[in-house]
């Protein structure tokens, strides 16, 4: 009936899929085990992972946020630390400082201190000034800052004077700051006048010359009238204030008062710190300087009082912490060395069995050696594997001296003198040179002859170019002597190198770490396990008074002294940080400093909150190999890795290098941060020997005035007498030979100075 018009069903696909499929219906699905939409349940559960984990991390912000704001407010927080600097000589700190505190204060305008409680914001304040042209104070009360404010005074901004508000200290001011690492900052514009016009334009010109200076979130404010300052701490006391992350690592007091208390004809004294706990809570079993012999709890002197008191309260004791000598931290600064950990043991029956089968193994291989040669020096031979050398005989007869092997190193062995190399080598090429230019035997010449010759070569074949490595060898000491400790090296990145080899005295005085990361993990979680206990612990925002001992009483006295513009500030180290390691710095010279900087000077390092003496060894920071170059000046326009003896710290930690130059303050010269405490960390001074072709024959030349003695030629054969050129040799080429040997930082002679 229907014709073409029937209704026409797709065909089932039973054909083209499994026998499990087909018969799926069949099965239970709870019997099974396997969930109805798997993949589907699987996506719905990483979506509520992440939807937990980010619930987490907000109610953890929102958390740390909260005790922020409990600890900076109220009667247990510390005050809020306000430093003004001065961006030019123009800028009046003083009278801005004395300002904001008299506002705060709300009293009759005399300030009894630098830290005030306003009963009417309900927040301490300290407003500290940091001293114009001085460059280490400024710095010093940088590193204390909540909030770093800059005063700029309108009159710079359209002076004809200069094209910027900002002159050369601040500029310079600036930069040390930004490497430190800034804290929140504000700016205060002073002098402004009446109109709100003028005010709002000198605003803008502030904003477009400093916006490129300082943060993007960085605070402009009039300071000039009453109002004004009502704004300012209305906003600063609802602020949220940054901080360097190096700041928040470990707990700080910054001073309120500083006394003495000496002790017996000893020279020593314990020093008095009193002041707020920052950042964490502080152990008293914990190193403070040298030994906290303990921690007392003191009322606060700084009350908020509706009408303040003519007097400032006395300090009284609430608690006492003394620490425990079973769990204090140890005071350890240098390793005591054994002087017998080197010394060779009477070797066991083992020892000498497998050194048996040792040399029963070494006989069965044949190999061709000097004539004379002992077994115990034939032992120290290594073989020579290079099949090219046709004349592999005659260098091995021709004694031993400095020996390249497979791995690439370069060692020492017995003088010999069977066969003048010196000769045989002249001898080789007599006959094969053609057309090179004769010169008088260097046996013939002088040794001023020799000077002015090699001198005349340099001036006109080396005029462009610059070989920072190139040495001479000298006349009058043999070149085995002179570079006895250098060694040769096929590859500078795949050769080896043992780290243990040959090291210096120093390094049995120093500590290191199986591995510096994980011990940092470690370190880092004790300290979060102190901000979560109570038990000998002083709580963060409290007023404490510490009591360092055994620190000379010259140091304190000038701690201690009325003249003493800047606070002290305490700082608690974490586990380790008192021990001497090899600290390695990334460091790029400051661009303001101009004259050269050598390794092994000595410089001045502020390291966090740290200041010591240290003679850096500068180096290259090769990625991709284990082996670095020496530096021998610190160069402008890129980074270098700065090597020092000193005190283990923890990084992050930003690096200020100051140089002390005479009757004058310390200059800044460079600025890093760190990077690692390593002492295996090789690093190579390489010097080039340089030499010039006098008779050429296609890829073989005879060169000349790169030794001076046929025993220093017999020395660096290994080196020297094996060389290949890739290309035709011309006369004003100059052949050079590199050399190697590891290099080692400088031992400080004062490590601490004040």
């Amino acid at each position: 009936m229907g014709g073409g018009r029937a209704q026409v069903n797709k065909a089932h696909k039973t054909r083209f899929a499994s026998k499990a499929s087909r018969h799926a219906h069949k099965i239970d699905k709870v019997r099974s085990g396997k969930p109805e939409s798997s993949h589907r349940a699987a996506v719905k559960g990483a979506r509520a992972s992440r939807i937990q984990q980010s619930k987490a991390i907000r109610d953890k912000k929102r958390a740390d946020l909260l005790k922020e704001k409990r600890s900076s407010k109220g009667s247990s927080g510390a005050p809020r630390v306000i430093v003004l600097v001065g961006l030019s000589s123009s800028a009046n700190v003083g009278s801005l400082a004395k300002d904001l505190l008299t506002f705060a204060e709300g009293g009759d305008g005399k300030l009894r201190s630098s830290t005030v409680a306003s009963p009417i914001y309900k927040l301490r304040t300290t407003v500290l000034q940091a001293p114009y042209g001085d460059l280490t104070s400024c710095m010093e009360l940088a590193k204390v800052a909540d909030l770093l404010a800059f005063v700029l005074p309108s009159n710079s901004l359209y002076s004809s004077d200069s094209s910027s508000p900002i002159d050369d200290f601040g500029s310079q001011c600036l930069s040390v700051f930004r490497a430190m690492g800034l804290p929140s900052t504000a700016v205060f514009i002073r002098d402004l006048p009446a109109d709100n016009k003028s005010r709002q334009e000198l605003k803008k010109a502030a904003t477009s010359f400093l916006s490129a200076e300082l943060p993007e979130d960085c605070k402009f404010y009039f300071a000039d009238t009453k109002d004004d300052l009502h704004k300012f701490m209305w906003l600063f006391k609802e602020q949220h204030l940054s901080s360097p992350h190096w700041r928040n690592q470990r707990p700080y007091i910054m001073s309120e008062q500083v006394c003495i208390k000496p002790n017996d004809n000893t020279g020593l004294c314990t020093l008095l710190v009193s002041g707020y706990l920052r950042a964490h809570n502080l152990s008293v079993n914990q190193l403070v300087g040298d030994l906290c012999q303990k921690i007392s709890y003191l009322s606060c002197p700084f009350p908020f009082l509706i009408s303040f008191p003519s007097k400032r309260s006395m300090f009284q004791i609430v608690n006492t912490f003394v620490p425990d000598s079973s769990n204090q931290e140890p005071l350890l600064v240098e390793n005591v060395p054994d002087p017998l950990a080197g010394e060779q043991t009477w070797p066991t029956e083992e020892d000498m069995e497998e050194t048996n089968i040792n040399n029963k193994q070494r006989k069965l291989v044949k190999r061709k050696l000097p004539r004379g040669t002992s077994e115990y020096q034939a032992a120290w031979i290594v073989d020579d594997t290079d099949d090219e050398d046709n004349n592999s005989d005659n260098d091995n007869q021709a004694g031993s001296g400095m020996v390249i092997d497979e791995q690439g190193h370069a060692d020492l062995g017995s003088d010999g003198s069977d066969i003048d190399a010196v000769s045989h080598f002249t001898e080789k090429f007599d006959e094969e040179t053609v057309g090179d230019t004769e010169m008088a035997d260097e046996e013939n010449l002088s040794k001023e002859q020799i000077e002015a010759e090699i001198k005349k070569i340099k001036e006109a074949n080396a005029e462009d170019e610059e070989f920072p490595d190139e040495v001479e060898t000298p006349l009058d000491v043999p070149a085995k002597k002179r570079f006895a400790k250098y060694r040769g090296l096929k590859s500078f990145r795949t050769s080896s190198w043992d780290p243990k080899e040959s090291l210096p005295p120093e390094y049995a005085r120093i500590f290191a770490f199986d591995n510096f990361t994980r011990t940092q993990k470690h370190v880092l979680a004790k300290i979060a396990e102190l901000d979560g206990g109570t038990k000998d612990c002083a709580l963060v925002g409290s007023y404490v008074r510490l009591y360092v001992t055994n620190i000379p009483s010259d140091i304190a006295s000038k701690l201690c002294h009325p003249s003493r513009r800047i606070p002290v500030v305490v700082s608690g180290l974490l586990q380790h940080e008192s021990k001497m390691s090899v600290l390695h710095f990334s460091i790029k010279k400051h661009d303001s400093y101009e004259a050269p900087i050598k390794s092994k000077e000595p410089l001045i390092f502020n390291v966090g909150f740290r200041q010591f003496t240290a003679r850096p060894l500068f180096s290259s920071d090769n990625i991709n190999c284990n082996k670095h170059k020496m530096e021998r000046f610190l160069h402008h326009g890129r980074f270098s890795v700065a090597s020092v003896y000193a005190p283990i710290c923890f990084p992050p930690l930003p690096l200020i290098v100051l140089k002390n130059t005479d009757g004058e303050q310390p200059v800044i010269a460079a600025v890093g941060s760190l990077k690692s405490a390593d002492p295996d960390r090789i690093i190579l001074k390489k010097i080039v020997l340089t030499g010039y072709p006098q008779r050429v024959s296609k890829l073989k030349a005879i060169v000349r005035y790169m030794f001076h003695n046929p025993e220093d030629v017999k020395w660096f054969k290994a080196s020297a007498m094996k060389c290949i050129f890739n290309s035709s040799i011309q006369q004003h080429d100059t052949v050079c030979m590199s050399l190697f040997k590891r290099a080692y930082p400088k031992w400080p002679e004062q490590l601490y100075q004040v």
